[in-house]
């Protein structure tokens, strides 16, 4: 598959971009999350190459792209910046379709609450994502009405999240990480989402990327829970859940529909690294809403509401 690389910049950060697949289909925006690059979406792109322009791209602190030192260089206004100068360079003059995981889906909805996002952004479909900002009203919304059932929802994300915790930590996050994490990252996978580990096939800058993009959890987690501000998109977003998931748990996408005025979503049998262990499921559903967007396919489930609706 021919791939043709590019550098696209944002002030000081010079990003790695990638493009394939078809170069006159509808441009498709991959976003990857941590610890990965641009190659997580291995599995992916091929399926989607015949018909869209594919383009993924390295985000700072990984891969081939700039590395900041600055902690406040991974914010996520900053981050977003990146998604809109690739965006912009490589469609100028149409809306992009975006698949985005974890982290990359952090980046784009932040990127989605621009006053311009419809007109730049087609499409957003995300998994294991979740919107900062959301995640953290639905926590205090459920913590005001202290019932049995509102408290269960934010107590198994917590836990779920005890590692971002350990982030917060100086130095020593990095040092497991190069020293024991990136060399059993594959195993890791394996025992924690359940998926075969001989599919894993990480970046060769896995070791770096582990560690820098810890500066992601610093600049961000604990300023979204001291002090969250859900913003509203018209975009048409769409979550895919993984029932599996054991970091991003399903009851936290409760409140989306009060904020996003067009969403749908629809659940998957997958751990949190889908791209790798259900690439076709994940192709499946970017496509089935794509195509329902554009009314080429009204027959498909998205379009008879089984799995889709629209606010809360």
């Amino acid at each position: 598959m021919d791939v043709q690389r590019r550098t696209v910049t944002n002030g000081d950060v010079s990003l790695a971009v990638f493009e394939t697949g078809n170069p006159e289909g509808e441009p498709i925006v991959l976003v990857h999350g941590w610890p990965d690059t641009h190659e997580l979406w291995q599995y992916v792109v091929p399926q989607l190459s015949h018909r869209f322009r594919v383009i993924s791209y390295d985000t700072r602190g990984a891969g081939e792209s700039t590395v900041p030192a600055r902690v406040s260089d991974y914010e996520l206004a900053a981050l977003a910046a990146d998604f809109y100068a690739v965006i912009d360079a490589v469609s100028p003059d149409a809306p992009v379709h975006v698949l985005a995981h974890d982290w990359g889906g952090v980046e784009v909805w932040e990127a989605l609450a621009t006053e311009d996002a419809a007109s730049r952004v087609a499409s957003f479909t995300v998994t294991s994502g979740p919107n900062l900002d959301i995640l953290m009203y639905w926590v205090r919304d459920r913590l005001r009405r202290p019932t049995l059932s509102n408290l269960a929802g934010p107590l198994e994300q917590g836990v779920a999240s005890y590692y971002t915790y350990l982030f917060q930590l100086p130095w020593l996050p990095e040092l497991v990480l190069r020293r024991v994490m990136a060399g059993n990252w594959a195993r890791f996978l394996g025992l924690f989402d359940g998926l075969d580990p001989a599919r894993v096939k990480s970046a060769a800058t896995i070791a770096e990327d582990m560690a820098n993009g810890v500066n992601r959890y610093r600049a961000n987690i604990a300023r979204r829970l001291i002090r969250s501000q859900p913003k509203p998109t018209t975009v048409p977003v769409q979550v895919v859940i993984n029932a599996r998931d054991r970091a991003v748990r399903p009851g936290g996408y409760d409140d989306y529909g009060k904020f996003a005025s067009q969403l749908w979503r629809r659940t998957i049998d997958s751990g949190h690294w889908s791209p790798i262990s259900n690439p076709d499921d994940l192709v499946r559903a970017t496509v089935e809403f794509i195509d329902m967007l554009s009314g080429s396919d009204p027959s498909t489930e998205l379009a008879e509401g089984r799995v889709s609706y629209s606010g809360e």
